[in-house]
């Protein structure tokens, strides 16, 4: 099912049960009473009669329905996991802590919002409140705390703004492509990999000894970015007393890790448009946007309903952020994607042998800058740690033995540096000017920002902080000396944008969007860009008909038509096999119609054959001495050799090509699902579905990760269409959270979240959304007061 009707929430709300009278609650904090009316769905909507009130009911509301996310949260951001960890966590959090802001704190929190340290603070305020109450009260403790025999900690601004797990920049990449130069050289990394736009420099500075670039020179960055993974001995009831279920659980949730980020960083992305009243039935813009994260219970997104006087604003951020990422006020709406920026850099230094704390910099020794700092380990003594700095950044990786350093500049290090933070500013935008005065207060990170609001005004703003490279392109490390450095940065207005377009609509899928007369190449990402495939089908169905209707735009964020199968699967009309399943399978494909649809066996045998494709193409034409360094081929450049050809692939070759592959694929799913090809639906808890794990999953009894986990349940589409559900058989990123929105009228709202509000197991609300989503399907959002009212499941009346 793609779009549900009334008949679906009608019986969302009989399942969630009756509607409570309002409860009073006394919140020592509070300078005044507030109003929280939550919807059948979960969401909260806050109403409050003064700016205070209503972001520190924004975080205890957070808290309580995310506790233990927060807790998780709070221990990353402040590099306090081996607190309840034991050792193996003692790198983590001395990369949290190596990285962590460091500047003048008001300053940072009031360049989000002319407000921004009050509102920070009394943000907080409402977390701590809620703490402390579950802190006094153990049964408000969800069963995490229990399980892991702990209780949260109260939080500080710095764990708001921290870093730790926004969307940073490229260094491992540059990282890989250093390697890649010193194994394979610069012509052959550029034949495989995708550098756009223009041609930029991946030559390796001379004065840089490349072997030395295989070790682990980003050790310190990678300890604190990784998912955090638990163990049994962590768990002080309910353990998975099976160690080789719990080995097993873990090496797959790695391998589908790497696996995401190694072949499937670029397919993660996300989608958003918009389109002009001139191309709407209503009349008014509409806007539709889809980010693609990590599935996880609890969601990364929390949504929430935000009124006082100055504000009144509805839709999805981080539940640990306050305000609205991506939603809507009385004036407009508004969304985003990631647009690549590159915001790190690796230096690389050559150190004073008389003294290792100092670097060479323009022919001088300059001395790093040194932090000591403490670290406490559950059952193991304290580590006594030292953060050292360059003028360009922390120190990852220190060399004694080769008389070398490596430190990364981050541009998320500057003020407004916090993800999604100046999401603040654009709340209370009344127009597609103060949006875009807003955005260039959004420096973290690079985002495709969208709008559209009741003026009729459309229109899309790239925001984020863009280093200027006058001299290089940010892709390789360079040395640290003094000959490469940033030259300021590009102002966000600066970057490229449009208002109202011409063809009456505009959309962003992560694909290279930097106009080919461009004058500040310097200052964008020549890398990271997403295939156009989605893009392209988004644009295809955009351009498809004059007029169109919300629902077209929720229809078309679950589209699951494959252009990369518009294009593979003909190349199989001329090629024949001797093997009568093969040659069964081929005319299958052809009268296919390319829709990777959850009950097709077509569509089961394309994926399979599409990846025997890639994965036969990367052994092709991947030299030996690059095999584990080039991991994955972009699609495109697949399907561009498999068309147009290559050195390696003459006619007939290629064509054994397309057949041996579409063998292998065949081979695969007989194994996988057996040999009756009646069974082999694409969609299935054997093949593409989604189970949405918890972190605890893996070391609990079985009892108990039921109540954490959630699924499975089947899913259509892959990372190369616009419902994005990557190529991996479990759907591990997506579009957990969507928006639909037609400015006509602001209580249709359109809205998915998955798989629920609340991230406590026991709630009604930690797992209701997740059929709705997991199926196709939307449920609306209420901005009137009275039709809020009307959709109540509860309602808490807050006293000071």
């Amino acid at each position: 099912m793609k779009v549900n009707g009334l008949l679906s929430y009608v019986l969302l709300a009989l399942c969630i049960g009756a509607i409570a009278q309002p409860k009073n609650l006394r919140i020592k904090g509070l300078s005044d009473q507030v109003e929280v009316i939550r919807d059948i769905y979960g969401v909260n909507h806050i109403y409050a009669s003064n700016e205070h009130d209503l972001f520190f009911t924004q975080g205890y509301c957070a808290a309580k329905d995310r506790l233990f996310q927060f807790e998780l949260w709070r221990r990353q951001a402040s590099g306090t996991l081996a607190e309840i960890l034991g050792p193996r966590e003692v790198k983590r959090d001395q990369g949290a802590r190596l990285f962590k802001f460091r500047g003048d704190l008001k300053k940072e929190l009031d360049h989000y919002h002319p407000h921004g340290e009050q509102i920070v603070n009394a943000f907080l305020e409402g977390i701590n409140a809620f703490v402390s109450e579950a802190s006094k009260n153990p049964k408000l403790l969800p069963l995490e705390f229990r399980l892991l025999g702990i209780k949260p900690g109260l939080w500080t601004p710095e764990v708001v703004i921290s870093r730790h797990q926004g969307l940073l920049g490229n260094i491992t990449d540059e990282v890989i492509y250093g390697r890649a130069v010193s194994a394979i050289g610069v012509d052959k990394l550029k034949d495989l990999q995708k550098f756009e736009p223009g041609d930029p420099s991946l030559v390796i500075d001379p004065a840089i000894n490349q072997e030395l670039l295989f070790d682990n020179v980003i050790e310190l960055y990678d300890a604190f970015r990784k998912p955090i993974a638990f163990l049994p001995q962590d768990v002080v009831t309910s353990a998975n007393k099976n160690k080789k279920k719990v080995k097993e659980a873990i090496n797959g949730d790695d391998y589908a890790y790497n696996q995401l980020m190694n072949t499937e960083h670029e397919t993660i992305g996300s989608n958003n448009w918009i389109v002009s009243g001139s191309r709407s039935e209503s009349g008014f813009p509409m806007l539709a946007n889809d980010p693609h994260r990590t599935i996880v219970a609890p969601s990364l997104r929390y949504m929430v309903h935000l009124n006082a006087p100055g504000w009144n604003v509805v839709g999805g951020g981080e539940p640990t952020i306050p305000g609205i990422s991506i939603g809507h006020n009385e004036y407009g709406a508004w969304g985003l994607t990631i647009f690549s920026l590159d915001g790190e850099d690796l230096y690389v230094y050559e150190l004073n042998p008389q003294n290792p704390n100092q670097y060479k910099y323009q022919n001088k020794w300059e001395d790093m800058r040194l932090i000591k700092d403490t670290i406490r380990v559950k059952g193991s003594t304290p580590v006594y740690v030292e953060h050292k700095y360059t003028r360009h950044g922390p120190v990852t990786f220190f060399d004694s033995k080769n008389n070398v350093a490596y430190a990364i500049r981050c541009a998320w290090m500057e003020i407004g540096g916090a993800p999604y933070m100046a999401s603040l500013r654009i709340d209370q935008a009344t127009s597609l000017k103060e949006f875009k005065e807003g955005c260039t207060y959004s420096h973290m990170p690079g985002e495709n920002m969208i709008w559209a609001d009741k003026q009729s005004d459309i229109g899309w703003q790239a925001a984020g902080i863009a280093p200027i490279r006058k001299n290089w392109s940010g892709l390789v490390p360079v040395p640290g000396d003094g000959r490469y450095e940033w030259s300021g940065f590009l102002p966000i207005a600066s970057l490229p944008n449009v208002t109202n377009p011409e063809k009456g609509f505009w959309a962003t899928a992560n694909e290279n969007l930097i106009p080919p007369n461009y004058e500040n190449k310097d200052a964008v990402g020549a890398a990271g860009w997403a295939d156009s495939f989605r893009a392209d089908r988004i644009n295809e169905v955009l351009a498809s008909r004059k007029k169109h209707t919300q629902k077209d735009m929720m229809n078309l964020q679950v589209d699951y038509l494959s252009r990369p199968a518009r294009t593979l699967v003909p190349l199989l009309a001329k090629v024949t096999s001797q093997d009568a399943k093969v040659e069964a399978a081929r005319i299958q494909l052809l009268n296919w119609n390319y829709i990777l649809e959850k009950n097709s066996i077509e569509a089961a045998i394309y994926v399979a054959w599409e990846k025997k494709l890639s994965e036969n193409m990367l052994a092709l034409v991947v030299p030996e001495k690059g095999k584990g360094l080039i991991r994955s081929i972009p699609l495109s450049k697949t399907i561009q050799w498999l068309v147009a050809g290559r050195p390696e692939l003459n006619a007939i070759e290629r064509d054994n090509f397309l057949v041996k592959s579409l063998a292998q694929a065949l081979e695969d799913l007989t194994k996988k699902l057996g040999s009756n090809q009646s069974k082999w639906q694409y969609g299935q808890a054997a093949y593409h579905h989604v189970l949405i794990k918890h972190p605890l999953s893996n070391v609990v009894d079985e009892a108990t990760r039921k109540k954490l986990e959630v699924g499975p349940l089947p899913r259509g589409g892959n990372g190369s269409t616009p419902g994005m559900t990557t190529n991996l058989d479990n759907q591990l990123a997506g579009a957990s959270f969507r928006m639909v929105i037609d400015v006509a009228d602001w209580d249709k709202t359109m809205f998915t979240n998955s798989p629920g509000q609340s991230g406590n197991s026991a709630s009604p609300f930690y797992k209701n959304l997740f059929e709705l989503w997991a199926t196709d399907g939307h449920f609306p959002i209420y901005f009137s007061k009275p039709n809020v009212e009307k959709s109540a499941k509860e309602t808490l009346v807050l006293k000071p």
